[in-house]
């Protein structure tokens, strides 16, 4: 089997068995990919069945020399790994090469989270006059008051949208269906956009009908353009923060903790797989942490 062959039949594994979508396939393939052009380098070129631990262990520090990150090393390191696992799904290996190999240890990064009152000023410069500023008014509604990933948000449609009963059906990562609570101030704002500026649309395409959020042209928005409204906002109201549309997930999930919600509850709104990754937003800021050893923390009390 040469790597090409073996390459195509992953691809096509991770889309019967996998189902991921195609920006995953493409970051699978760049994966496996780095490790191709390392092994066609070598002297004495091998095929992807007769990879050993060697190999790998050259491959890595072979990134290392490249100046590849800790976390761009790690992605691929994942990559190469789902690679042996489908050859040893496929029965095309008897043994896992990648069994022993590791990866950069990483630091939990804490994602960047807006307070109430930053959230609040980038609402409050938005400028509801205006069809797109009624539009984006109801997409950073949603966008808080679901915790949405930007791809969720952008194929939202019409037809899972349930204000009647405050809930929205979202399709996740690997096509896996969710049910999220939405908030009264979001179904507000996006009845705003619906009845004064979707609706009124005469040019909407065909394939985007059922499409929530459209652009000018009738189309449902891309990611990038959620991604400029959001920072644009930001920049409008005066936030310094790195703000991007997953800003408001992690907000989302942080005010809910912090509010006493059932961390196993987020972890469903969220869609995460793993409750261990809901449990980054279990952080507190340090001055919640001071104020709570100064209030009770016996002492810390004077008198």
């Amino acid at each position: 089997m040469n790597w090409s062959t073996a390459l195509h039949g992953f691809k096509d594994y991770l889309v019967l068995e996998r189902s991921l979508s195609t920006n995953s396939l493409d970051a699978y393939g760049r994966d496996v990919k780095h490790l191709i052009r390392f092994i066609q380098d070598q002297e004495s070129p091998i095929n992807p069945l007769q990879i050993k631990i060697d190999h790998l262990t050259a491959f890595i520090l072979h990134l290392n020399q490249m100046g590849i990150g800790a976390r761009s090393q790690a992605r691929i390191i994942s990559g190469i790994k789902a690679f042996y696992k489908y050859l040893l799904v496929e029965d095309l290996l008897d043994h896992d090469p990648t069994e022993l190999l590791e990866g950069p240890r990483l630091q939990r990064k804490i994602p960047e989270v807006l307070n109430y009152d930053e959230i609040q000023s980038m609402l409050e410069v938005i400028d509801l006059s205006t069809p797109h500023g009624t539009r984006n008014r109801a997409i950073i509604e949603t966008l808080y008051a679901c915790g949405l990933r930007v791809s969720e948000l952008t194929e939202l449609k019409l037809s899972n949208y349930f204000p009647d009963i405050g809930f929205v059906k979202v399709i996740g990562k690997n096509n896996k269906e969710r049910i999220v609570p939405i908030g009264e101030a979001a179904i507000k704002h996006i009845q705003f956009y619906l009845e004064g500026i979707r609706r009124p649309m005469s040019n909407i395409h065909p394939d985007h009908e059922n499409i929530l959020f459209l652009n000018r042209r009738g189309k449902k928005l891309s990611r990038v353009m959620v991604f400029m409204i959001v920072k644009e906002l930001a920049k409008m109201a005066g936030v310094s923060k790195k703000v991007s549309p997953h800003t408001f997930r992690h907000s989302f999930a942080t005010h809910l903790i912090e509010g006493g919600a059932d961390l196993k509850a987020v972890q469903d709104m969220l869609g995460h797989e793993s409750i261990t990754t809901t449990e980054i937003y279990t952080h507190l800021d340090t001055d919640f942490l001071r104020e709570t050893i100064a209030s009770f923390h016996p002492r810390s009390r004077r008198g």
